[in-house]
């Protein structure tokens, strides 16, 4: 079991803490090909505070549009987000080409625990 530290902007570290994003949405990059069930993953937010994770589930796909077709937006994100808004806030970070290059990843979270600062 490894342990990984990534970032997350306050949005969504708030979305995780709250229990509503129970997917994180990621570039299958050489990075992300080395995470497997039971590793724990630190998220970060802007303000330094943190949540640990228990990764459950690797979810792959061609890309980000892929896989919204099969998740409802209220896991990915919050029910209060449309999934045309989360998509364009992927791709800011991801581009089409990236994810035809790579592939995604979702990681399916089970959250242990929320810290603040």
């Amino acid at each position: 079991m490894k342990t990984y530290k990534m970032g997350l902007q306050k949005q969504y570290f708030d979305f995780m803490k709250d229990g509503t994003k129970r997917i994180e949405l990621r570039l299958y990059d050489e990075k992300r090909q080395k995470i497997a069930l039971g590793d724990l993953v630190e998220f970060v937010d802007p303000d330094g505070r943190k949540i640990s994770t228990r990764i459950i589930g690797l979810l792959r796909y061609e890309s980000f549009k892929d896989l919204f077709e099969d998740f409802d937006i209220a896991v990915l994100a919050d029910s209060s987000m449309s999934k045309q808004k989360l998509l364009q806030d992927l791709e800011r970070f991801y581009t089409p080409e990236q994810q035809e290059q790579y592939g995604v990843l979702g990681l399916r979270i089970e959250l242990l625990t929320a810290t603040s600062k």
